[in-house]
């Protein structure tokens, strides 16, 4: 019996490409050279789609952000809104505990480039908005008294667990995360 090949576009197998690589071992660790070759495309045809390489790190994140907005979008209409942000947070404990985990493509991408006048800061700036929005929204919907404030904790604590979760026991880390963001949020 015959296998279906998936035919991808050059751009989406070198996005594809990058995201891989550009994970597992840093953007500033990866050259174009190394993606060109993996994702098995001419130059010519790389600098088609990806004119700078900080062209094809604004798409890697961008590509990123999508996939944690699907994920949102994919929870189910009606969920208590305080039980979202739970989940948020349950979601990523398992995540950032799990094995495979590098850390957050964001906050790794910012650590490579410092300059906060960067393209590549830009759309880590505007993913961080996007999900201090959703965290304050969420509170506000579940009538937290301060939804703004405590969404930027919950921020910073999303940055201290993706950063340091694979220093400690995971299982207590998941249970401290959970046990702080019950804190932030008030019980369930």
């Amino acid at each position: 019996m015959p296998t279906l090949v998936t035919r991808t576009s050059a751009r989406d197998r070198i996005l594809d490409t990058a995201t891989a690589l550009f994970y597992a071992d840093g953007i500033r660790g990866v050259g174009i050279d190394r993606i060109i070759a993996e994702a098995g495309v001419a130059k010519a045809t790389f600098y088609h789609h990806f004119p700078t390489k900080d062209a094809l790190v604004c798409a890697y994140l961008t590509g990123m952000h999508d996939r944690e907005v699907a994920a949102l979008a994919s929870v189910p209409a009606g969920t208590d809104p305080g039980e979202l942000v739970l989940f948020i947070f349950d979601a990523l404990g398992e995540l950032a505990c799990g094995p495979g985990f590098r850390g957050c493509a964001f906050v790794n991408a910012a650590v490579e480039y410092p300059d906060p006048a960067s393209a590549v800061r830009a759309v880590v700036a505007d993913h961080r908005r996007w999900f201090a929005r959703v965290l304050r929204d969420q509170l506000a919907a579940a009538g937290h008294p301060a939804p703004e404030t405590t969404a930027r904790m919950l921020v910073t604590l999303r940055d201290g667990v993706v950063v340091g979760a694979q220093l400690d026991d995971p299982a207590l880390v998941r249970a401290t995360l959970r046990e702080s963001v019950t804190a932030l949020i008030g019980p369930r």
